[in-house]
């Protein structure tokens, strides 16, 4: 995982600018460590269980982290990160589903599989509801908890599972973005050495 972060550092620093946009900057995020930290605890108290790349199917069960940045020498035009891009390369690991967490209202779909957009941010909630399937800025507000915001994830899972269309399957979104990233597999060596 340390040289996945190497990686990265290397990556950004040669294209002389990182996966920050400007939103997260007026979000309230100071760091691109910050927002990393953010996504990390988004993922609940689960350990990790090793690191894939776009491509690499997970061997078990449980929470892997996913090394986006593309291999080798930096290729300039669109090798950036971006939330549709990263939605297929879930998707060519495996992912029938994908739980897309959001504060700023990134409306995102997939011409692929079904998204699930989990709001974070009350306000944004507020502003873009009928492009949201879950508030989860209300326990922010405090007009809800932790366990009902989580069981109604778990619902919405379940339903969409079994067929129920998503917001953004209603609304018709077909985003499908195929970047000119590309990667040697990990294959096995994703498991940590204990």
């Amino acid at each position: 995982m340390r040289a996945a972060v190497a990686k990265a550092a290397r990556y950004y620093d040669t294209l002389g600018y990182g996966s920050f946009a400007a939103g997260n900057a007026t979000g309230g995020l100071t760091t691109i460590e910050e927002k990393s930290l953010g996504a990390y605890v988004k993922s609940g108290d689960s350990p990790i269980s090793g690191l894939i790349k776009p491509g690499d199917i997970p061997p078990t069960g449980g929470l892997y982290l996913m090394d986006v940045v593309p291999d080798g020498e930096v290729r300039f035009g669109f090798p950036n990160i971006a939330d549709n891009a990263e939605i297929v390369e879930m998707m060519a690991s495996g992912a029938h589903l994908t739980l897309f967490v959001t504060g700023r209202g990134s409306v995102v779909g997939s011409a692929i599989g079904p998204v699930i957009k989990i709001c974070a941010n009350p306000d944004t909630y507020r502003n873009m509801a009928d492009d949201m399937d879950i508030n989860a800025g209300a326990i922010i507000d405090g007009t809800r908890n932790l366990q009902q915001v989580g069981d109604e994830i778990y619902d919405m899972v379940l339903a969409t599972a079994a067929g129920e269309k998503t917001i953004s399957e209603q609304l018709g979104h077909k985003e499908f973005i195929l970047t000119y990233k590309s990667f040697e597999p990990i294959g096995p060596a994703c498991l940590p050495t204990r």
